[in-house]
């Protein structure tokens, strides 16, 4: 089953997400430039609201290139694990396949369960001596060549970054490139949010003054420029429940509330560019999800002409959502199993009243028993 989500969001005055000169990110679309939020920052934005949502720190991920240090020091006990401990812990993630650098980093930033470095502290201690042997004989030859695991090792890795717990990895993936033992093939597809109609980057001249300046002095102590945009987004996600299902485990207890937080999540999803600045805090105005037996619809091309005018919200879901009825009547709909929509502040015409929803819990509600039953 699949499970989508199509948000229309206004964002007022705003910096979500930056490019690499500060600007907001935009794309061409329609031959127009567009307001654009990169999907891994909703993403990320995403998954720290999963556990808000009904799910366990446990059953959450972690990015970071530290493992080496964090099971050094469940290892030694300390904030500062002893070089003994470090040389360990670093002999044995090459074991696994995996370089670290002379800060001890990996070269991936990987994608772990939150328990993955208590499992890599006890392999650790498990194999203490052979790690040290095997450091030893790095050290003596000189060698830093990468170490290609065995399969022993190999099976050691896929229990320490066994992720069938772990929701966020079962919903979003995981890749390494070198090792496909550890890969884990994404359960949700996300698309950067784009605007619904033209935009133009503007730019917030500023001025600070020294609060201990003398009376007598004048003039800014501080100046410069931000770059912002306002802008009305449309945003898309999609959830393969099977895909899901299958990546943790076969626990379907563990899925239905996995999925229920990526849907609340996503739609509670803001960015946190610039926010402390210009606190651009807005929901989603309009809400429509469908959950279908296979495939999938983003809407984007609703907005190739882009939407023009004051009515940016009201016109966005006129356009959304004659762009579905086209898209069902032209393709069929045979393979819908549920459409529910919602919205703040228009009317959602094409849409009949019993699939309208009256908040966002009965949308939830009716979704999520549509996909996971």
């Amino acid at each position: 089953m699949i499970l989508e989500l199509h948000l229309l969001q206004s964002f007022p005055t705003s910096n979500l997400n930056r490019d690499d000169i500060g600007q907001p990110k935009s794309v061409t679309f329609g031959g127009a430039v567009r307001g654009r939020v990169s999907s891994q920052s909703m993403k990320r934005s995403a998954r720290g609201l999963f556990q808000r949502y009904g799910l366990d720190k446990q059953e959450t991920g972690l990015r970071t290139k530290r493992l080496v240090e964090g099971a050094g020091k469940i290892i030694d006990d300390a904030e500062e694990p002893s070089a003994e401990t470090q040389t360990i812990v670093r002999e044995g993630i090459r074991k696994l396949g995996f370089e670290v650098d002379q800060k001890d980093l990996t070269e991936y930033l990987l994608f772990v369960g939150q328990g993955a470095r208590q499992e890599l502290a006890d392999y650790c201690q498990r194999n203490w001596d052979t790690l040290s042997k095997a450091a030893a004989g790095r050290t003596g030859s000189g060698k830093t060549d990468k170490v290609k695991p065995t399969q022993s090792d190999l099976a050691e890795g896929r229990r320490i970054l066994n992720a069938e717990r772990v929701a966020d990895v079962a919903l979003f993936g995981r890749m390494v490139a070198d090792n496909k033992d550890f890969n884990v093939d994404a359960a949700s597809q996300v698309a950067h949010a784009i605007s619904t109609h033209a935009v133009a980057t503007e730019f917030d001249f500023y001025t600070a003054v020294d609060d201990l300046k003398p009376e007598e002095e004048t003039g800014a102590d501080m100046i410069g420029t931000v770059d912002f945009n306002a802008a009305c987004y449309y945003r898309y996600a999609n959830l393969d429940t099977e895909q899901l299902t299958k990546n943790l485990g076969d626990d379907t207890e563990l899925t239905t509330r996995a999925a229920r937080a990526w849907l609340h999540s996503f739609i509670a999803a803001r960015p946190g560019g610039k926010q402390n600045s210009m606190a651009a805090h807005t929901m989603p105005e309009t809400l429509l999800t469908v959950v279908r037996d296979h495939g999938s619809w983003n809407l984007a091309n609703a907005f190739l002409k882009p939407v023009q005018g004051t009515e940016l919200m009201a016109d966005s879901t006129k356009a959304m959502l004659e762009h579905f009825a086209k898209l069902r009547r032209f393709y069929g709909d045979e393979e819908i199993r549920r459409v529910t929509g919602a919205a703040l502040s228009c009317e959602l015409s094409t849409l009949d009243s019993a699939d309208q929803a009256a908040s966002v819990e009965e949308l939830a509600e009716r979704t999520l028993t549509a996909a996971t039953t």
